[in-house]
């Protein structure tokens, strides 16, 4: 793997050690090793198919690697499922956003809550969302499944949210969605980070995501080939040429 520039230093959070997943026959993750620290924004950037999403899924136990080692918050977390995550402080906004069609923005919003007790701190997180994603606010007794697309992913963060994450895995937020809604998007996720949340991130626009990235990792066929700031993956030859177009 070449790494480029120097990271920037946080306490330790999420620990990926040379994970493998695999689909029936075909290997998704051949090793994969990556770090978040606490209070940091990563991005993984690549092709389709390179590996993103399956290692996002392994993160958040959707799937169980076949080799590796997942630590979240100092504990072994390789073999928990979702379910068991969520309360230690991880949540998941899946790529295409899996809102409930058929509940309220509200509705979905308070599944967010699901697994919290603190009627009073729900209330103020939820207000909280509202001030993030005005127009959910305006939208909350609205199904949701007949948001736009870009509400729809305001909800799905907003929800994950709810669940009060010491770390937001997102997939592809601005997968479909408008210009100027993505930069909606990300003003707000980085308004989130700065209230301490780390980020791990995936991202299509590789600009985007490296942009809002204190640091990045290259996935190539399911595997970490380069890692670095986000501004020095920004500024590499190698990145512009293969994700920016140049």
């Amino acid at each position: 793997m070449k790494t480029l520039g120097e990271r920037q230093a946080f306490p330790p959070l999420l620990s990926v050690d040379g994970i493998k997943v695999h689909y029936g026959a075909i290997q998704a993750l051949k090793g994969v090793s990556l770090t978040v620290g606490k209070g940091e924004v990563v991005a993984l950037i690549g092709a389709n198919g390179a590996g993103k999403t399956s290692t996002l899924r392994a993160v958040s136990g959707m799937l169980k690697p076949s080799a590796g080692r997942i630590q979240f918050n100092g504990h072994d977390t390789t073999s928990m499922k979702a379910h068991q995550l969520v309360p230690r402080g991880m949540a998941h906004a899946p790529e295409g956003r899996g809102v409930f069609p058929n509940m309220s923005v509200q509705e979905n919003l308070e599944l967010g809550a699901y697994l919290r007790t603190d009627t009073s701190g729900i209330q103020q997180d939820l207000e909280k969302s509202f001030t993030l994603f005005p127009v959910l606010k305006e939208r909350r007794k609205q199904m949701a499944g007949t948001l736009s697309g870009g509400e729809q992913q305001m909800l799905a963060i907003a929800r994950a949210l709810l669940s009060k994450p010491q770390l937001l895995l997102l997939d592809e937020p601005s997968l479909g969605l408008a210009p100027q809604v993505t930069e909606a998007i990300f003003r707000t996720l980085r308004e989130v980070n700065a209230t301490g949340v780390s980020v791990l991130l995936v991202e299509q626009n590789a600009h985007l995501a490296l942009n809002a990235a204190h640091y990045g990792y290259v996935l190539e066929t399911g595997e970490v080939v380069m890692a670095g700031p986000g501004k020095a993956l920004l500024e590499s030859a190698e990145v512009r040429r293969a994700y920016l177009g140049e």
